[in-house]
């Protein structure tokens, strides 16, 4: 059976952190957009190019709690204005597509345990969702670890008039759990407290991913995945301040290892696939290719 699909893009801040070369912060590459947003459209264009249909803003971690930690100096309002112009661009120049606004994890990734509660994130969120409102297609609320961050970032989104997608990230080797340890299932009730467009799993390991695919496809949701190339989120990354030097690049997972177990995400019934880090543009060539090899349409 043939179906749409909806591809993300791949890896943002961690293929701009690699192209550059450095320097590494909790910023990842936000302040790039600022300091050389030429090289952050090049990349939404190589996306596009590649086969995706959607461009993720580079602000999922353009929030005022990472700047105040590294005591940056750089403009919010700017970060995301030239974040934004950088993907609406590219998708204007691309003649099609869209752009799906990233909202990220508030203190850091994976420590749901410093999360602030649903109410202060909700105001915490207020002035990116703002911003990203009038300008994005969708907005893509990232790597939730647990049911707290989600309904805070929920909260935060819920008066929008644009879709609303939720990506969560399961431990690397129990994708039915969340990275808290609660178990996936219980995002469900959440969902249908607010309104969700789609549901997703992000940044674990491809293998574990499909163990969560295969809990939320039960959602009754268009549902879908985007799995990171990395080892395993380490304990040494858990924690304010850490950086991706800590983290090790899988060298067995190949372009086309990727993309067979994404093809098995879309035949249990996934519309919504692409790449989180070190997911590059190459691997999502590969994957444009073998959706349509496979008598998909990519939308």
């Amino acid at each position: 059976m043939s179906n749409k699909i909806r591809l993300l893009d791949g890896s943002i801040g961690q293929e701009l952190v690699k192209r550059l070369g450095g320097p590494l912060s909790t910023m990842w590459a936000s302040d790039v957009v600022i300091e050389k947003p030429e090289l952050v459209f090049e990349l939404h264009k190589e996306y596009f190019d590649a086969g995706a249909s959607i461009a993720t803003t580079t602000t999922y971690s353009a929030l005022q709690d990472r700047l105040d930690y590294e005591k940056s100096t750089c403009d919010i309002d700017q970060i995301w204005t030239s974040a934004i112009n950088a993907a609406v661009t590219a998708r204007d120049e691309n003649g099609y597509g869209c752009v799906a606004g990233s909202i990220g994890p508030l203190v850091g990734s994976y420590l749901p345990n410093l999360c602030p509660p649903p109410a202060d994130a909700e105001i915490a969120y207020g002035p990116i969702v703002e911003a990203l409102a009038p300008e994005v297609d969708i907005f893509l609320i990232e790597t939730m670890s647990s049911v707290n961050q989600a309904i805070g970032a929920l909260r935060a989104v819920e008066k929008a008039r644009i879709p609303v997608w939720i990506a969560l990230t399961v431990d690397d080797f129990d994708g039915t759990k969340l990275r808290s340890g609660e178990d996936l299932k219980e995002i469900e009730p959440i969902l249908n407290r607010y309104t969700v467009q789609a549901v997703l799993i992000n940044c674990a390991r491809p293998e574990a991913v499909s163990d969560g695919v295969g809990i939320i496809k039960q959602f009754g949701l268009p549902f879908g995945a985007y799995a990171n190339g990395f080892t395993s989120i380490k304990d040494e990354f858990k924690k304010i301040g850490s950086t991706v030097a800590t983290l090790e690049k899988r060298k067995d997972l190949t372009d086309q290892k990727y993309v067979e177990l994404v093809m098995e995400w879309i035949d249990t019934g996934a519309t919504i696939v692409g790449g989180c880090c070190e997911i590059g543009p190459s691997a999502i060539k590969a994957l444009a290719d073998e959706i349509q090899i496979r008598g998909h349409s990519i939308v």
